[in-house]
């Protein structure tokens, strides 16, 4: 029975949660099996996001306490500030979390927790609820779960077992920053739980090579993420963990947060007077550009370009940069040349190379499959957009690249960008 002080415990937890945005992702399947209780769609999100068949899947983000040891300047939930605080036992968030699930109300768990004690000590807890809710409640359904670094291997090992994906959050993308914005932290107490994930998932593998009906150990892999604009680290910096970290054959995502002003008294965080959601909008869009379109980092920022554009994204500014590689033939391109213009997509570059074996594609065909033709009229040849057609060729190496940026931005991206150049990174003077 979910009681009053239980629900307002529970809404407290649920709030200061709600900062850690690495849990949107499942990339699982785990399908129903009699005498278990849910299942998850497969590889669809779970946190606010929707099936194929629109249908949208809720996760219950909540911390099992708000009480913390360290002092992390930009964490709501620092030591020293005054804010409410609030505990739940085990047996008290498994209850919750069954009784929402039996109530419709969500689909899975996602568990975190400020550090009481010792790490092992947090750790432990947080297995016992999702081992309980596996074994004891039998429940089917999606969990997440935040490891405490410092923890132990054996505390880590045990909770791969009974989790879909686990994340450690590295938050700023520098040592010498973390150990400013958070002296008790390090780099080496973040990667210490990744490799030890990644370890696991590993052995799994080979496993269940040999052995069918092996237990998977956090099938859905790992994920982290990373503060934006809470310190003075370009958007080169953040790529290049970025592209390190999905080097290692474990990490699904890292996901990206416009830092939120919450502990604004501190004079070691900047004053900003709403995230940088532009700037935070623009690393994701560059972080699908490494993911699924073969750019590496330094082709998206270099030593001249150390920041995301915020006016265009980071593909069109990239084809900016380039007019040399353009204009791309659609009907004889490779499909990684195609995939390099803007306005085309992966889907859209997939149904291009494989129309094309049956007659010319022409800018009607490139309409048909979703290609948008404002950006990439300007970048491509193609059917009636030849020279042997009287319509003259008018691309980026005719109006060249400084004439055509403005007919590519609207005015209205224009207006939110210079709203956040405005905000870029205001730090107090350390003497103050």
């Amino acid at each position: 029975m979910l009681t009053e002080k239980t629900m307002e415990r529970l809404r407290i937890l649920a709030e200061s949660a709600k900062y850690d945005v690495s849990c949107s992702s499942s990339g699982t399947v785990r399908r129903g099996q009699q005498g278990m209780v849910g299942n998850t769609v497969g590889g669809v999100g779970i946190c606010h996001s929707f099936a194929d068949d629109g249908r949208c899947i809720s996760l219950l983000k909540v911390m099992l306490t708000n009480y913390c040891k360290y002092d992390c300047a930009y964490c709501i939930n620092r030591r020293t500030n005054d804010i409410p605080r609030a505990t739940l036992s085990v047996s008290e968030l498994e209850e919750i979390t069954m009784e929402f699930y039996r109530r419709n109300y969500i689909e899975g768990l996602f568990l975190s927790s400020g550090v009481v004690r010792t790490p092992d000590y947090t750790m432990e807890r947080l297995v016992a609820i999702v081992r309980d809710l596996r074994t004891v409640h039998r429940f089917n359904g999606y969990i997440h779960l935040k490891a405490i670094p410092g923890s132990s291997p054996e505390l880590m090992a045990e909770a791969g077992r009974w989790a879909d994906r686990m994340s450690v959050n590295i938050e700023i993308p520098k040592e010498d920053s973390l150990r400013l914005l958070a002296p008790e932290k390090d780099h080496q107490s973040v990667f210490q739980p990744m490799k030890l994930i990644e370890q696991g998932v590993l052995e799994n593998k080979e496993d269940r090579k040999k052995y069918r009906h092996a237990p998977r150990f956090v099938p859905a892999g790992q994920s982290t993420q990373m503060i934006v604009g809470a310190t003075q680290e370009s958007d080169k910096d953040i790529l290049n963990m970025s592209s390190a970290l999905y080097g290692r054959p474990t990490m699904r995502r890292v996901y990206y947060s416009g830092y939120v002003s919450v502990n604004t008294y501190d004079p070691r965080l900047p004053n900003l007077k709403q995230p940088p959601l532009v700037r935070e909008n623009r690393l994701y869009q560059a972080d699908w550009l490494m993911r699924f379109y073969h750019f590496k980092v330094d082709e998206i920022v270099d030593d001249a370009h150390t920041h995301l554009d915020l006016d265009v994204d980071p593909k069109l500014a990239w084809a900016l940069r380039h007019p040399e590689f353009f204009p791309v033939d659609i009907n004889t391109a490779a499909y990684e040349h195609i995939l390099r213009v803007p306005g085309i997509g992966t889907k859209s570059a997939w149904l291009i190379v494989n129309s094309r074996r049956y007659g010319r594609v022409t800018s009607y065909h490139l309409k048909k499959m979703g290609v948008v033709m404002k950006k990439a009229r300007y970048f491509i040849t193609c059917g009636e957009l030849t020279s042997s057609f009287s319509q003259p060729i008018v691309g980026i190496n005719e109006m060249h690249p400084e004439r055509l940026r403005p007919l590519l931005v609207s005015k209205a991206q224009q207006k939110r960008a210079a709203q956040e150049q405005q905000l870029m990174l205001d730090f107090k003077d350390d003497d103050e």
